[in-house]
């Protein structure tokens, strides 16, 4: 287990670095105003259930693999970063749909939004990167069972990460809702969140590069 002292200091430092707006929250933000409030507290879901894939091969020892392999890791980041340029493309393509609605998203995209999410979360090469590097700096070595630890920490950050999301998603989705009541005002913020998600998905694809 995972001393005390460790555990408080990291969630200490995990809640002082998910407080400065990163790379999901602009993720979530952007996929709040395309989608509503709906979307953006599934985005959230997915984006944590990705990201605890990543966590899990941190701690199996599989992100040290992947960031010290410059191929795995310049596709995982391309992948990613392609993939959040594709979902800001579509936002704004389809920017003027869903103006009726606060909530565009509807049961049979449900599924489609969540998996859009993970995909993000699982190649987000910055998540990645801060798993393999922060992590073990808290763990107790002299206590074992190392896995655990990490993923203990790991779990830790996705919660507060879970809380901090979330109340961005709501408030990025609640703002949506006052430009819902007009369709040319909701294509524009529809518009707002593609292109924040092409802008963070060039971002990733420049930045995070493996030195």
């Amino acid at each position: 287990m995972v001393p005390l002292s460790n555990l408080v200091a990291f969630s200490l430092a995990a809640f002082v670095l998910i407080a400065i707006p990163g790379p999901s929250v602009l993720f979530v933000v952007g996929r709040s105003l395309a989608l509503g409030r709906k979307g953006g507290l599934l985005s959230v879901l997915g984006n944590t259930l990705g990201e605890l894939l990543q966590v899990a091969a941190v701690a199996v020892g599989l992100g040290v693999v992947l960031t010290q392999s410059v191929v795995l890791f310049t596709v995982i980041k391309f992948a990613g970063a392609a993939y959040l340029v594709y979902l800001g493309i579509r936002a704004i393509r389809h920017r003027g749909q869903g103006t009726t609605t606060a909530d565009p998203v509807r049961g049979s995209s449900t599924g489609r939004v969540l998996r859009e999410g993970t995909l993000v979360g699982a190649t987000n090469p910055k998540s990645l990167m801060f798993f393999v590097a922060v992590l073990p700096q808290f763990v107790d070595y002299s206590a074992g069972e190392i896995p655990w630890q990490l993923a203990t920490l790991g779990l830790v950050f996705l919660l507060i990460a879970v809380v901090s999301d979330s109340a961005w998603a709501l408030a990025a989705g609640t703002a949506r809702q006052w430009f819902a009541r007009s369709p040319r005002r909701v294509a524009a913020v529809g518009t707002t969140g593609g292109v924040m998600m092409i802008g963070l998905g060039g971002t990733l694809a420049l930045t995070g590069t493996k030195t």
